[in-house]
């Protein structure tokens, strides 16, 4: 074999001298670039991941059932915070009838895709309700608040809406003693006072009063949205959450279809990202709220929901700039106040019981046999 010569040996060890300082001062960049272009590494931290979410929902599933639920209700009331900011743009351009339609109608599309990721037979089989009618009630339900929210929305002040909107836990607090009977510890009902207390520390200021009975149609609409949830926590009882978020689309979408008609034009392709986001964002949030029913006491998370006030003001300051003023802080500080009172009273009380029922089981074991 035929030797380099002397200039091109030279040229060969320069480039090669060059080739390694260069990795040198790059030598981290080489290693994630090795890291990255491996498979194995990168299935190797997929599975690091997996693991790290396993043990973070195995910690969260030992937790009390009501924090559970609480975390579920703020989980939930985040994710609707950004739908309606999202809904907000959206109803400055298009009908809001309208907008209710493509916002559940794009939800109903994602949740069947879902759905139907298992196979069409074996989707639909999973996707069977245990009773039609209950959800076509609870659909419709949510539909005429919806339409009487719609209604009043442009002709009562933002602050008027808020407060109306606010007194919706207490419709529910009250529906749940009646029809579930679940115990109404003094402790709920203090908090959710105090929750509201902060939201009108908020709104109180800018209260105007000058809706009219449209001040009453906004009224009207809380107690239908009570009765929308409170018959979400009695399906939980016979269908999953999923199922549940599923036949909410469909029958919101069936029953919105003909007041969207009305005035229908063609959304723009931006439009129509911003219905596919907002179809997903809801259909999370009522996913979130419907985990949170299926766990806890319906009622001892209505206090939290005081919490979207302070989700709304951030949502606000950070995508339209709109300073949170004195009363809004303070009032959020409130509302988070009573939040984190209420979650230490419930997660106490749990304790109290669990320490109850292992006492009593130890007395039992000692007990002499009959």
């Amino acid at each position: 074999m035929r030797r380099p010569s002397g200039v091109g040996a030279m040229a060969n060890l320069s480039a090669l001298g060059f080739a390694r300082q260069n990795c040198r001062a790059r030598a981290p960049a080489c290693e994630n670039a090795a890291i990255t272009m491996n498979p194995e590494s990168t299935a190797a931290g997929r599975g690091t991941l997996a693991r790290r979410f396993a043990a973070l929902k195995l910690k969260a599933g030992r937790l009390d059932p009501t924090l559970q639920g609480i975390l579920w209700t703020i989980c939930a009331g985040a994710t609707f915070a950004v739908l309606n900011a999202s809904l907000r743009t959206l109803t400055l351009q298009i009908d809001p009838f309208q907008v209710q339609f493509l916002r559940y109608f794009l939800g109903l599309c994602i949740m069947l895709v879902l759905t139907l990721r298992i196979g069409l037979h074996a989707g639909l089989a999973a996707s069977r309700p245990h009773s039609v009618m209950g959800h076509f009630t609870r659909g419709a339900a949510h539909t005429v608040g919806l339409i009487l929210w719609f209604i009043a929305l442009p002709r009562i002040a933002l602050a008027d809406m808020t407060a109306i909107g606010f007194t919706g836990p207490l419709f529910i607090m009250i529906g749940a003693y009646l029809f579930f009977k679940e115990p109404m510890h003094w402790e709920r009902w203090m908090a959710a006072l105090i929750g509201f207390a902060g939201v009108m520390v908020v709104v109180g200021p800018k209260l105007a009063a000058s809706g009219g009975y449209y001040t009453l149609i906004m009224l009207a609409s809380a107690p239908a949205f009570a009765a929308s949830f409170l018959l979400t926590k009695a399906l939980t009882r016979v269908d999953t959450p999923q199922n549940i978020v599923l036949w909410q689309s469909i029958s919101v979408s069936i029953l919105s279809l003909p007041m969207a008609l009305l005035h229908w034009t063609a959304p723009t392709p931006f439009q129509w990202a911003i219905f596919l986001l907002t179809g997903f964002l809801g259909s999370l949030g009522h996913y979130c709220l419907t985990r949170s029913f299926q766990i806890a006491d319906i009622s001892a998370t209505q206090s939290v929901k005081f919490l979207d006030l302070v989700w709304s003001a951030a949502i606000g300051w950070l995508l339209f700039g709109d300073s949170p003023s004195q009363s809004t802080i303070l009032g959020g500080t409130i509302i988070c106040a009573s939040t984190i009172w209420i979650a230490r009273r419930e997660a106490n009380r749990a304790s109290l019981a669990t320490s109850a029922s292992r006492e009593a089981a130890r007395e039992a074991e000692r007990a002499p046999p009959v």
